[in-house]
C-alpha cells in the first residue's frame, strides 16, 4: 500500500517562520511567543541549514490567530513580505525560465519548494490556462490565512517574473471583509472575489510571452538544483517524521493512532508496524512532541496549567501533570 501524506505535510527552509515570527512581532509578540508550541527557539532561526516541518509552521500559524485574532487580512499581509529571494531557488527558476508557459509548469512541479500549504492543480479554462488552489487538506482553522498568504505571494511574485501581468487575473473564492482585505492590499492587481475557487487564470495570449529574464541555461541548472533539494528534504524523512508531523499539526485534537494511519492511508497495524520498525511507536511519539511543546508552553507565565493541557490535546490539568510527572520526574509548576 502506497504512503500518501497531506500535501502540505512537506520539510521546508525556515524563510516562510521568519516572516510569520516578523508578522508577530508588528502586532507586540515576542520570538518566543510567537514559537511557543512549535519546538522551534528563536536561536534555530539564526541557523541557515535549519529545516522546519510544516506542522510547525502550521502551530506557528495557529498560536499568531490565536493571539493576534484570524483577522481577514493577516495571511495577505504575511504574504506582502515575500520576495523572490525569499522564495530562493524556487523563485529564480521561475524567474528564468523562457516563458510564462514554462514557468508555470516549473512551478507546480517544484511547488514543495514555495512554502505553500496549497496543492496547485493546472486546468484548462476555455483556451486559457488555470491553476486552482486547492485547500481542501489545510486544517479548517488555519485555511483562510494560508490561502490569503499564496494569493498575495503570487501577487507579490507575478510582476517581477511576467513584467507587464496583463492577461493574469486572480479569483478567490472570499466574499465580504477578506474580499475587501484583499481588494485593499492588493491594489492594480485584477482580483475576482466570490468565486467558486481560489485560482490564477492566466489568458492564452500570456503562455507563451517570453519572460524579461529567461535564459535557459541557468533555468537548466536551477531547475537541477530544484530536483536536488526537494530529494535531499524528502531522503531525511522516515515513517516516524512524518507521524511526528501530523501529530505536531493536530495535537490540540489529540490524534489517535487509528486517525493518523487514515491520513496516510494505512490501516492502524501497519502504522505501528513501521513505527517499531524505526525503532519507535505512536505512544512514544505523542509523548516526545507534547513534552517539547510543554518546555516551551510552560516558559509564558500568562499561560495556566489548564491552558497548556488544551493545547496539548489533554481533557484537563491533572491529566497534563500526571504526564509531565511521568516526562520528567516533577511537577508542571516546578519546571
Amino acid at each position: 500500500m502506497s504512503i500518501e501524506t497531506p500535501t502540505w505535510d512537506h520539510p521546508r527552509g525556515p524563510a516562510a517562520t521568519r516572516i510569520l515570527v516578523d508578522l508577530g512581532a508588528e502586532h507586540g509578540l515576542s520570538a518566543a511567543d510567537c514559537l511557543s508550541g512549535s519546538g522551534l527557539r528563536p536561536a534555530d532561526l539564526e541557523r541557515p541549514d535549519l529545516v522546519v516541518e510544516a506542522g510547525q509552521e502550521l502551530a506557528i500559524a495557529r498560536t499568531l490567530l490565536h493571539r493576534i485574532g484570524d483577522r481577514p487580512g493577516l495571511g495577505v499581509a504575511a504574504g506582502l513580505r515575500y520576495t523572490v529571494g525569499t522564495l530562493g531557488i524556487w523563485g529564480y527558476a521561475m524567474l528564468s525560465s523562457s516563458s510564462v508557459r514554462e514557468a508555470i509548469r516549473l512551478g507546480v512541479r517544484y511547488a514543495q519548494l514555495s512554502f505553500a500549504f496549497i496543492e496547485p492543480v493546472v486546468e484548462r479554462s476555455g483556451r486559457d490556462l488555470a491553476v486552482v488552489f486547492d485547500a481542501a487538506q489545510i486544517p479548517a482553522d488555519v485555511r483562510d490565512f494560508f490561502v490569503e498568504r499564496e494569493l498575495a505571494k503570487i501577487a507579490v511574485l507575478i510582476p517581477s517574473a511576467v513584467g507587464d501581468p496583463r492577461g493574469l487575473r486572480i479569483e478567490a473564492a472570499f466574499d465580504g471583509a477578506r474580499a475587501a482585505a484583499l481588494r485593499e492590499q492588493l491594489p492594480g492587481v485584477d482580483l475576482r472575489v466570490g468565486a467558486d475557487r481560489h485560482r490564477l487564470v492566466f489568458a492564452a495570449a500570456l503562455l507563451d510571452q517570453p519572460l524579461p529574464q529567461a535564459d535557459s541555461t541557468t533555468a537548466l541548472l536551477l531547475e537541477e538544483q530544484c530536483t536536488r533539494i526537494l530529494e535531499a528534504r524528502r531522503s531525511r524523512r522516515g515513517m516516524s517524521a512524518r507521524v511526528r508531523a501530523l501529530i505536531l499539526a493536530e495535537i490540540d485534537s489529540a490524534p489517535s493512532a487509528g486517525e493518523i494511519a487514515a491520513r496516510l492511508h494505512l490501516d492502524e497495524r501497519t502504522l505501528r508496524r513501521r513505527l517499531h520498525a524505526e525503532g519507535t511507536s505512536f505512544r512514544e511519539l505523542v509523548d516526545e512532541v507534547r513534552a517539547t511543546l510543554a518546555a516551551d508552553l510552560l516558559t509564558l507565565d500568562r499561560l495556566t496549567l489548564a491552558e497548556i493541557a488544551r493545547r496539548l490535546g489533554y481533557h484537563d490539568a491533572a491529566g497534563f501533570s500526571r504526564a509531565h510527572r511521568r516526562w520528567t520526574g516533577r511537577a508542571p509548576r516546578q519546571h
